[in-house]
């Protein structure tokens, strides 16, 4: 199949259509609009239902009504929009109905700005609306993966009924790249659609009825306990990532999307100069990989989390290794993409003698940061 040339944000929609989406409901925010803009004119053109909603209250609030039916449907905002649609995710997943939306990450936290940020991992990892459930996260490093999660979540929310969030930050949306798009798939028809789907009778003697709330307090422990069954099948079958010059690696690099790609080209940089330093970079976030991460940390000396935030994945990988090697940190907030000179930089300080076992490593991250700045 021909590979095409586009903008990471059009072909994620464009995977989307082709992936069956009959509705999406959204509110346009940078860097995101325009997935929203390329969904306007595409899905009329092809009879299915497109609605800028009024904000993004409404818009996940649509998406709740279209996804009771059966249908794939979707939304798609930025950092401050996925924020405003938290308590609708909650009330979804809780109803545990199949939900895919797009994230495309910017800088903050509040308004911010509009360059791209991982800091919203958080956010959407740690399940940033209330109660105990949980978001199957991606994370894409380019425009091919990012087409190719895009329809995958579509399957991995309907095969679990949960709430799937493809979560990019704003290089990936805003990058133009070729890839390569996949076959279009057919809209269901009526008959198709599954058991648990609101469409009426259709010959049952009751209609389904589809709600999050429960009053007896036992049915929703019941409820919650099910779910929790559900997200350890997950666990179990759904994680996903990549290794890059690991086998004899002293020095292994954590980062994922954006970040992860930049401290590839790092990697390869010190590799060229003899540094035995490799890259695992985590594809779904949540479930996170735990088990290559933990066998990773009795082979290597060291590991540098790298993001496009403060560090808060890198509180996750602390707590997998469990202080049995230093775990160091470079980040950068508020927007701004890392080069790979830098990235390369901190390997050449962790080769001349990196922080000692246990150290804060989050505190003297902030202290050399400062001192630039």
């Amino acid at each position: 199949m021909a590979r095409e040339l586009m903008k990471g944000n059009e072909a994620v929609a464009e995977a989307a259509v082709r992936a069956g989406l009959q509705c999406y409901f959204g509110y346009p925010i940078t860097p995101q609009t325009e997935l929203l803009e390329y969904l306007s004119r595409r899905m009329p053109e092809l009879g299915r239902s497109f609605v800028q909603a009024e904000s993004e209250l409404a818009a996940i609030n649509m998406l709740y009504g279209a996804t009771t039916t059966g249908v794939r449907a979707m939304t798609s905002s930025s950092s401050p929009g996925i924020s405003l649609m938290q308590e609708g995710i909650s009330y979804v997943a809780a109803t545990e109905l199949p939900l895919v939306f797009v994230d495309v990450m910017r800088g903050g936290p509040g308004l911010g700005n509009i360059s791209p940020s991982q800091a919203d991992y958080n956010q959407i990892v740690h399940g940033g609306g209330h109660g105990d459930y949980q978001v199957l996260t991606l994370a894409p490093a380019s425009v091919q993966e990012a087409v190719d999660m895009m329809v995958e979540a579509f399957d991995l929310a309907e095969k679990y009924k949960t709430v799937v969030c493809v979560l990019m930050d704003g290089s990936i949306g805003q990058m133009m790249e070729p890839c390569e798009l996949p076959e279009m798939k057919p809209l269901r028809k009526e008959g198709e659609f599954p058991a648990w789907a609101a469409r009426g009778l259709h010959g049952r003697e009751k209609p389904n009825i589809l709600s999050s709330i429960y009053l007896k307090v036992p049915e929703e422990e019941v409820a919650n306990l099910r779910m929790m069954r559900n997200w350890q099948t997950i666990k179990e079958n759904e994680i996903r990532y990549k290794e890059y010059y690991l086998d004899d690696a002293e020095i292994a690099i954590v980062g994922f999307g954006s970040a992860g790609r930049v401290a590839l080209t790092a990697v390869r940089q010190a590799r060229a100069e003899g540094i035995k330093v490799g890259l695992l970079r985590p594809i779904s976030l949540n479930p996170y990989p735990e088990a290559a991460l933990d066998k990773l940390a009795d082979r290597v000396k060291s590991i540098l989390v790298t993001e496009m935030n403060g560090g808060q994945m890198l509180l996750d990988v602390q707590r997998i290794v469990r202080g049995r090697v230093p775990v160091e940190f470079y980040g950068r907030p508020g927007g701004v993409v890392p080069f790979p000179d830098e990235i390369l930089a901190e390997i050449h300080r962790m080769v001349g003698g990196g922080l000692p076992l246990n150290s804060d490593a989050h505190r003297l991250w902030l202290d050399r940061m400062t001192g630039k700045n």
